[in-house]
């Protein structure tokens, strides 16, 4: 049986989003006060009783699709535009996005969900994803699927929650000012995380200062009895002061953080295991993903989950289940070699975590790297250095794609490894067979823009 969303009736959404609510002629006016089974954007997803937002993208306009929701059933549709003799209710609205994120807004209030708000420049996928696994030992939880935490990602994924579930753990990422405020004001978490504040999106936030600045908006909406965990060991972060009506709490491998790790044995590819001290415990967990970054992961969710309730128990055997995910980390034991995926996204620091990781393994290393995006000024220099810190950690190959990466290249090369270029993705993936031997473990890593999953994908057939 399909669940409604709790007061999401046609008055009650156009309401929240301003619009003006048109009926049929020939409907009954029952449809005014039914809730909604749903809210898609994508007219290939709308149930019946659903509501369809018709947005308009760059390739494809949402209002073509709106005879064929109502076809499936559709309860209505926002829009910015309709036909006089529209089959379906419809809520016409001057902005169909802003719609999404006021309607999203209304919802979230409606709800008594608690909220675990993510973000950070590196980190936040995986952090979310232990986060998740640690609190599915005792609660229903929802969280965020793929890379919907954007001003689109975020709307919808609250949309999805229903009333089964206890707990949402959202991943909320920005690029810009103004940004996460306008996550925030959706979100309204409960408990925020704060991964790192490293190099991404310099472009327009130009400093680590401003990216500080940028993701502190998290707290602007925040639930003022909620709670703050941060990473203690990011010297940025250390600096958080009280937010709201208690003091940020701080997880790192240094021991003057409230929740930090010790023992900590990386064993490569294999993952890792350390001994997690918190609320007056210590207790040893093996933490399945590879690379010592994980290890902050798996203290922020103990963090989050003994606030929560959890028991050591809970949290150990949370972070023993945590999935890898496409893209990220993610090791694959192929016939010839080893591979690491992780060529979701890129930027300086995750770049010398993945360089790091690459470094442990046994026989011949082989890193495959791409451009990193939106780093402002001094882009030259951060992919320069990338190449020489290859080179530091005795990368056998280091072959390198993308306008940028050649400065990753000329700096190895001037440091006497064996480097490669390639101006573009295709003709570096038909060398790679000549390039490759059989027993290489090979990073794949690049800025999604790359579209680095198709060397992955070559690679893995």
């Amino acid at each position: 049986m399909r669940k409604n969303m709790k007061n999401m009736t046609l008055k009650n959404i156009a309401k929240a989003c301003g619009g003006v609510l048109h009926l049929p002629k020939r409907g009954d006016g029952k449809e005014n006060f039914q809730e909604a089974s749903c809210v898609v954007i994508d007219s290939r997803k709308i149930v019946p009783g659903g509501i369809f937002i018709a947005t308009k993208g760059e390739k494809v306009d949402g209002h073509r699709f709106i005879g064929q929701v109502a076809e499936k059933g559709a309860l209505g549709v926002v829009c910015e535009r309709a036909e006089k003799e529209c089959p379906v209710p419809y809520i016409l609205v001057e902005d169909s996005l802003k719609a999404l994120k006021d309607i999203a807004e209304f919802y979230r209030k409606e709800l008594s969900v608690k909220v675990v708000g993510i973000t950070g420049s590196v980190g936040k996928t995986t952090t979310k994803e232990f986060i998740a696994s640690v609190l599915s030992t005792r609660y229903r939880v929802l969280k965020t699927l793929g890379n919907f935490n954007n001003e689109i990602g975020l709307p919808l994924t609250v949309l999805s929650i229903r009333k089964e579930h206890e707990i949402a753990v959202l991943e909320m990422g920005i690029s810009d000012f103004g940004e996460m405020r306008r996550l925030s004001r959706i979100a309204r978490p409960d408990i925020c995380v704060l991964t790192n504040i490293g190099q991404s999106h310099l472009e327009k936030l130009g400093s680590r200062e401003g990216i500080f600045k940028a993701k502190s908006e998290i707290f602007d909406y925040m639930n003022p009895e909620g709670y703050v965990f941060v990473n203690g060991d990011d010297d940025i972060l250390c600096r958080i002061k009280q937010r709201g009506n208690h003091a940020p709490i701080h997880f790192g491998l240094k021991p003057e953080n409230e929740i930090f790790a010790s023992d900590v044995l990386d064993e490569g590819l294999c993952g890792s295991k350390a001994v997690i001290h918190a609320n007056l415990k210590a207790f040893s967990v093996d933490i399945p993903l590879p690379g010592m970054h994980m290890v902050l992961n798996a203290l922020a969710a103990a963090g989050v989950g003994m606030q929560l309730g959890l028991t050591a128990e809970d949290v150990k055997n949370g972070i023993a289940n945590v999935e890898t995910i496409r893209g990220r980390s993610n090791v694959l034991s192929l016939p010839d070699y080893t591979l690491v995926d992780d060529c979701y996204n890129a930027n300086p620091g995750s770049m010398r975590a993945a360089i790091d990781l690459l470094a442990m393994a046994p026989g011949r290393k082989v890193a495959i790297l791409g451009d990193m995006f939106e780093l402002g000024e001094g882009q030259e220099q951060l992919h320069g250095d990338v190449g020489a810190y290859a080179a530091k950690k005795k990368i056998d190959v280091l072959i390198c794609t993308g306008r940028l990466s050649g400065y990753m290249y000329e700096q190895a090369a001037h440091m006497g490894e064996e480097t490669y270029y390639f101006a573009e993705r295709e003709e570096m993936m038909k060398e790679l067979p000549k390039l490759l031997k059989k027993g290489d473990t090979i990073l794949v890593k690049a800025s999604h823009g790359m579209e680095f999953e198709k060397v992955v994908e070559f690679l893995t057939r």
